[in-house]
């Protein structure tokens, strides 16, 4: 019973996590948008629309269960993009709080790649996937 609690509780933060970014998206699109173009990035606006659908599909893996482990993976290597690009080495002389954003990035990465390998658990889970 705790693993399959511990399990549905780590669906939930990771959509969660997810849903939040992605609603701060869509309710501050342009801002998003600006935040990337600062980063040096092209087509600003659609990287923003983007980022928010991929979010949104994240939280539905993450709240059924569907394509878990394919959306774990993903989300993972978006993290880890994310951290890079945002939080990066060249952020850190301007604000030494990026470097922590950046290590707080690899902590996330670390519980993906674990629900990855172990998957939705039992209860609560739509069994589809390709792995």
């Amino acid at each position: 019973m705790y693993r399959t609690a511990a399990i549905l509780i780590a669906r939930l933060i990771f959509a969660g996590a997810f849903a939040m970014a992605a609603f701060f998206k869509f309710a501050g699109m342009q801002m998003t948008a600006d935040y990337i173009a600062g980063a040096g990035f092209p087509a600003p606006l659609f990287l923003a629309w983007v980022a928010a659908f991929f979010e949104v599909a994240l939280v539905l893996a993450f709240l059924t269960g569907a394509f878990f482990r394919e959306a774990a993976l993903l989300a993972g290597v978006y993290v880890i993009f994310l951290a890079f690009a945002f939080h990066g080495p060249s952020h850190w002389a301007a604000n030494q709080a990026e470097f922590g954003f950046f290590v707080d990035h690899f902590t996330f990465l670390a519980g993906l790649l674990f629900a990855a390998v172990h998957g939705p658990g039992d209860r609560l889970t739509l069994h589809k996937g390709l792995i």
